[in-house]
C-alpha cells in the first residue's frame, strides 16, 4: 500500500508501485479509438506511463499536454497517458487539443492495471481513480524511473523523467 495526498488528506494506494529495476506488469488498456493497447504492443520501445485520476482536471489536462510536447522532441520512445475516463472523452480531449504525440489509454476495463501498478485509490473522494504517478520503461520492460506524486493534485517532475529517456 502507497500513500499520496489530495489537498493535504492523506489517500492509500492497492498495492505498492513497482519499484526500479523490476519488470512491469503488462497491460491491457483501451486507446481513444477503442483499440487494446499492451506492454507487450510497445516493447522494443521506451515507453513513459503517464497516470493521473482524470482529463478533467486542470492538472491532468497539463501533464498530457506536457508530456505530448516532450515525446515529439524523443527517439523511440511512447507516451502512455493513463486515466479511467473513458475513451469518448480522451479522443474529445485530445481532438479539441491537438495531443497526437501520446496514446491516450483507458484503463476503465482493466481494474487490473491499478491493482497490479499499485495506483488504484482505495479510499478518500478519489476512490477507484488512480493516483498520479510517471513510470519510464526500458526497451526490455524494466522499470528505470518511478515518481508517485506525493500531492495528487501537483503536477509530475517532467523534467527528471524525460531525463532518463535521453
Amino acid at each position: 500500500m502507497e500513500t499520496v495526498y489530495f489537498k493535504g488528506e492523506p489517500q492509500h494506494t492497492y498495492g505498492s508501485v513497482p519499484a526500479v529495476g523490476t519488470e512491469a506488469p503488462d497491460f491491457k488498456l483501451v486507446t481513444k479509438d477503442l483499440a487494446p493497447v499492451t506492454l507487450a504492443d510497445l516493447k522494443g520501445k521506451r515507453v513513459v506511463l503517464n497516470v493521473f485520476p482524470s482529463l478533467d482536471t486542470p492538472v491532468c489536462a497539463m501533464s498530457v499536454r506536457r508530456f505530448n510536447e516532450e515525446a515529439s522532441k524523443l527517439k523511440n520512445v511512447a507516451v502512455v497517458c493513463v486515466s479511467m475516463d473513458l475513451p469518448f472523452a480522451m479522443a474529445r480531449f485530445c481532438t479539441l487539443e491537438g495531443l497526437d504525440n501520446v496514446v491516450a489509454a483507458s484503463a476503465f476495463r482493466s481494474p487490473e492495471f491499478g491493482k497490479e501498478y499499485g495506483l488504484q485509490l482505495v479510499d478518500g473522494p478519489l476512490e477507484g481513480l488512480l493516483a498520479r504517478c510517471v513510470l519510464v520503461i526500458d526497451e526490455n520492460g524494466k522499470v528505470v524511473y518511478r515518481d508517485l506524486v506525493n500531492e495528487i493534485t501537483d503536477e509530475p517532475d517532467y523534467k527528471a523523467a524525460v531525463e532518463m529517456l535521453s
